[in-house]
């Protein structure tokens, strides 16, 4: 049994699960964990119990360290101040050299031996004189890191067309591909507003059910295929696996519907019989 706490941490809209050992923490407490990136400063948010480690992650969870002290406190309260007065100053460089950039973060890793400037640009970018400026004027390692229309999303937040937090914020730990293909198996209207994200990219829910669409189509003919039924030939126009009907086109111009449990392959017209 793992005594675990979920941590928010200030640079991350995702939760974590820590390791809290002997310590006993409440809601809202400050502590010190250890991560990939050293120790970083977090909150302690609810979801507070003892439970098994292996049914909340696969790896080994980090750990809480120790309670954060006040020079801890003072310290990110520094580093947001900082950050806040870095971001400002990057900006007014990037407009003095026109560089075609979009400064979206700024983050000083916990050692604070370098400021990381996270950026957006459809093409790339030399940022050799903005980064010597930087580190001139900063007095410290600068690396400029830049990250797709996604990542930018999933940094800033927000709410997507279903009312609820985005995917990329709330649970998804890698953005998988997305694709056209995936929206027409799925009989979804090609209407960009209507399937693509904040990000301006193809919704990453699109890919939640595509397998399953797949599956259940298996056997069933294609969109614009003919077929022969009782009613006489139509032509398919729709599939719904859900609503388990198939929309056609007679050859009277009239739309009507079939159950897809009334479909046989052999109802299909093939090329030679057309």
């Amino acid at each position: 049994m793992t005594n675990f706490v979920r941590i928010k941490l200030r640079k991350s809209i995702k939760q974590i699960d820590a390791d809290a050992g002997d310590l006993e923490l409440s809601e809202h407490d400050r502590v010190v964990v250890e991560t990939g990136a050293g120790p970083i400063v977090g909150t302690v948010v609810p979801h507070v119990g003892h439970v098994c480690a292996r049914l909340l992650t696969d790896k080994k969870l980090p750990k809480v360290l120790r309670m954060a002290e006040s020079d801890d406190i003072r310290q990110e309260e520094l580093n947001i101040r900082m950050e806040r007065d870095y971001f400002q100053i990057c900006l007014k460089k990037i407009d003095k050299h026109n560089l075609p950039m979009k400064l979206v973060d700024v983050e000083i890793v916990p050692d604070g031996s370098k400021v990381v400037f996270f950026f957006v640009s459809e093409s790339r970018v030399d940022f050799r004189a903005l980064v010597k400026e930087l580190a001139a004027d900063l007095r410290t390692r600068i690396e400029m890191r830049q990250i797709g229309a996604r990542s930018e999303a999933q940094n800033i937040g927000g709410i997507g067309c279903c009312g609820r937090e985005l995917c990329c914020t709330m649970f998804l730990k890698k953005f998988c591909p997305v694709t056209v293909k995936m929206t027409k198996e799925q009989g979804l209207p090609l209407d960009p507003e209507k399937i693509s994200g904040v990000c301006g990219r193809l919704m990453c829910c699109l890919s939640y059910e595509f397998d399953t669409y797949v599956e259940m189509k298996k056997g069933l003919p294609k969109i614009g295929k003919k077929i022969n039924t009782p009613q006489g030939i139509g032509r398919i126009r729709q599939i719904n696996v859900l609503s388990k009907k198939i929309t056609l086109e007679m050859e009277d111009g009239v739309t009507a519907d079939m159950n897809i449990d009334e479909y046989t392959p052999d109802m299909l017209i093939k090329p030679n019989q057309q």
